[in-house]
């Protein structure tokens, strides 16, 4: 990027209005140390870094990590864009997320198994209850 060419920047409100979120939530990864503006006086001043960070974690969060999982992928980013230990983490952290996600989708299988088991059975015995009861 040439000197002559502006960074975009955001406010907290844009950001918010554009994600969706609230401009608090924003603060908050702020204090997570997840975000870094600029300050003018009391306004923050949010760059195309954070803009892209913002999306990241916003996703991370609907993929079920947590901050300080997102944390530890920027942290390696930070360290060395160009490193491919980034990317063997993040693999690291997909497996153990799909093997997560893998155990819950078993645990909810046998759930709705054991439910399907007492409602059958409540079934039987309010139709059984109903055949004794007919005069």
């Amino acid at each position: 990027m040439s000197h002559q060419q502006e960074e975009q920047t955001y406010t907290i409100g844009e950001l918010a209005r554009e994600f969706d979120i609230t401009p608090r939530s924003i603060r908050f990864y702020e204090e997570q140390s997840l975000l870094s503006p600029r300050r003018t006086g009391q306004n923050r001043i949010y760059n195309n870094k954070d803009h892209v960070r913002l999306k990241l974690i916003l996703r991370g969060k609907r993929l079920g990590f947590s901050l300080a999982e997102i944390k530890n992928l920027f942290e390696l980013y930070d360290s060395n864009p160009d490193s491919a230990m980034q990317l063997e983490a993040m693999l690291t952290m997909t497996a153990q997320k799909r093997a997560h996600l893998h155990q819950q989708l078993e645990d909810i299988q046998m759930l709705m198994n054991e439910l399907d088991e007492v409602e059958s059975r409540c079934r039987e015995e309010l139709a059984q209850l109903q055949v004794n009861s007919k005069p």
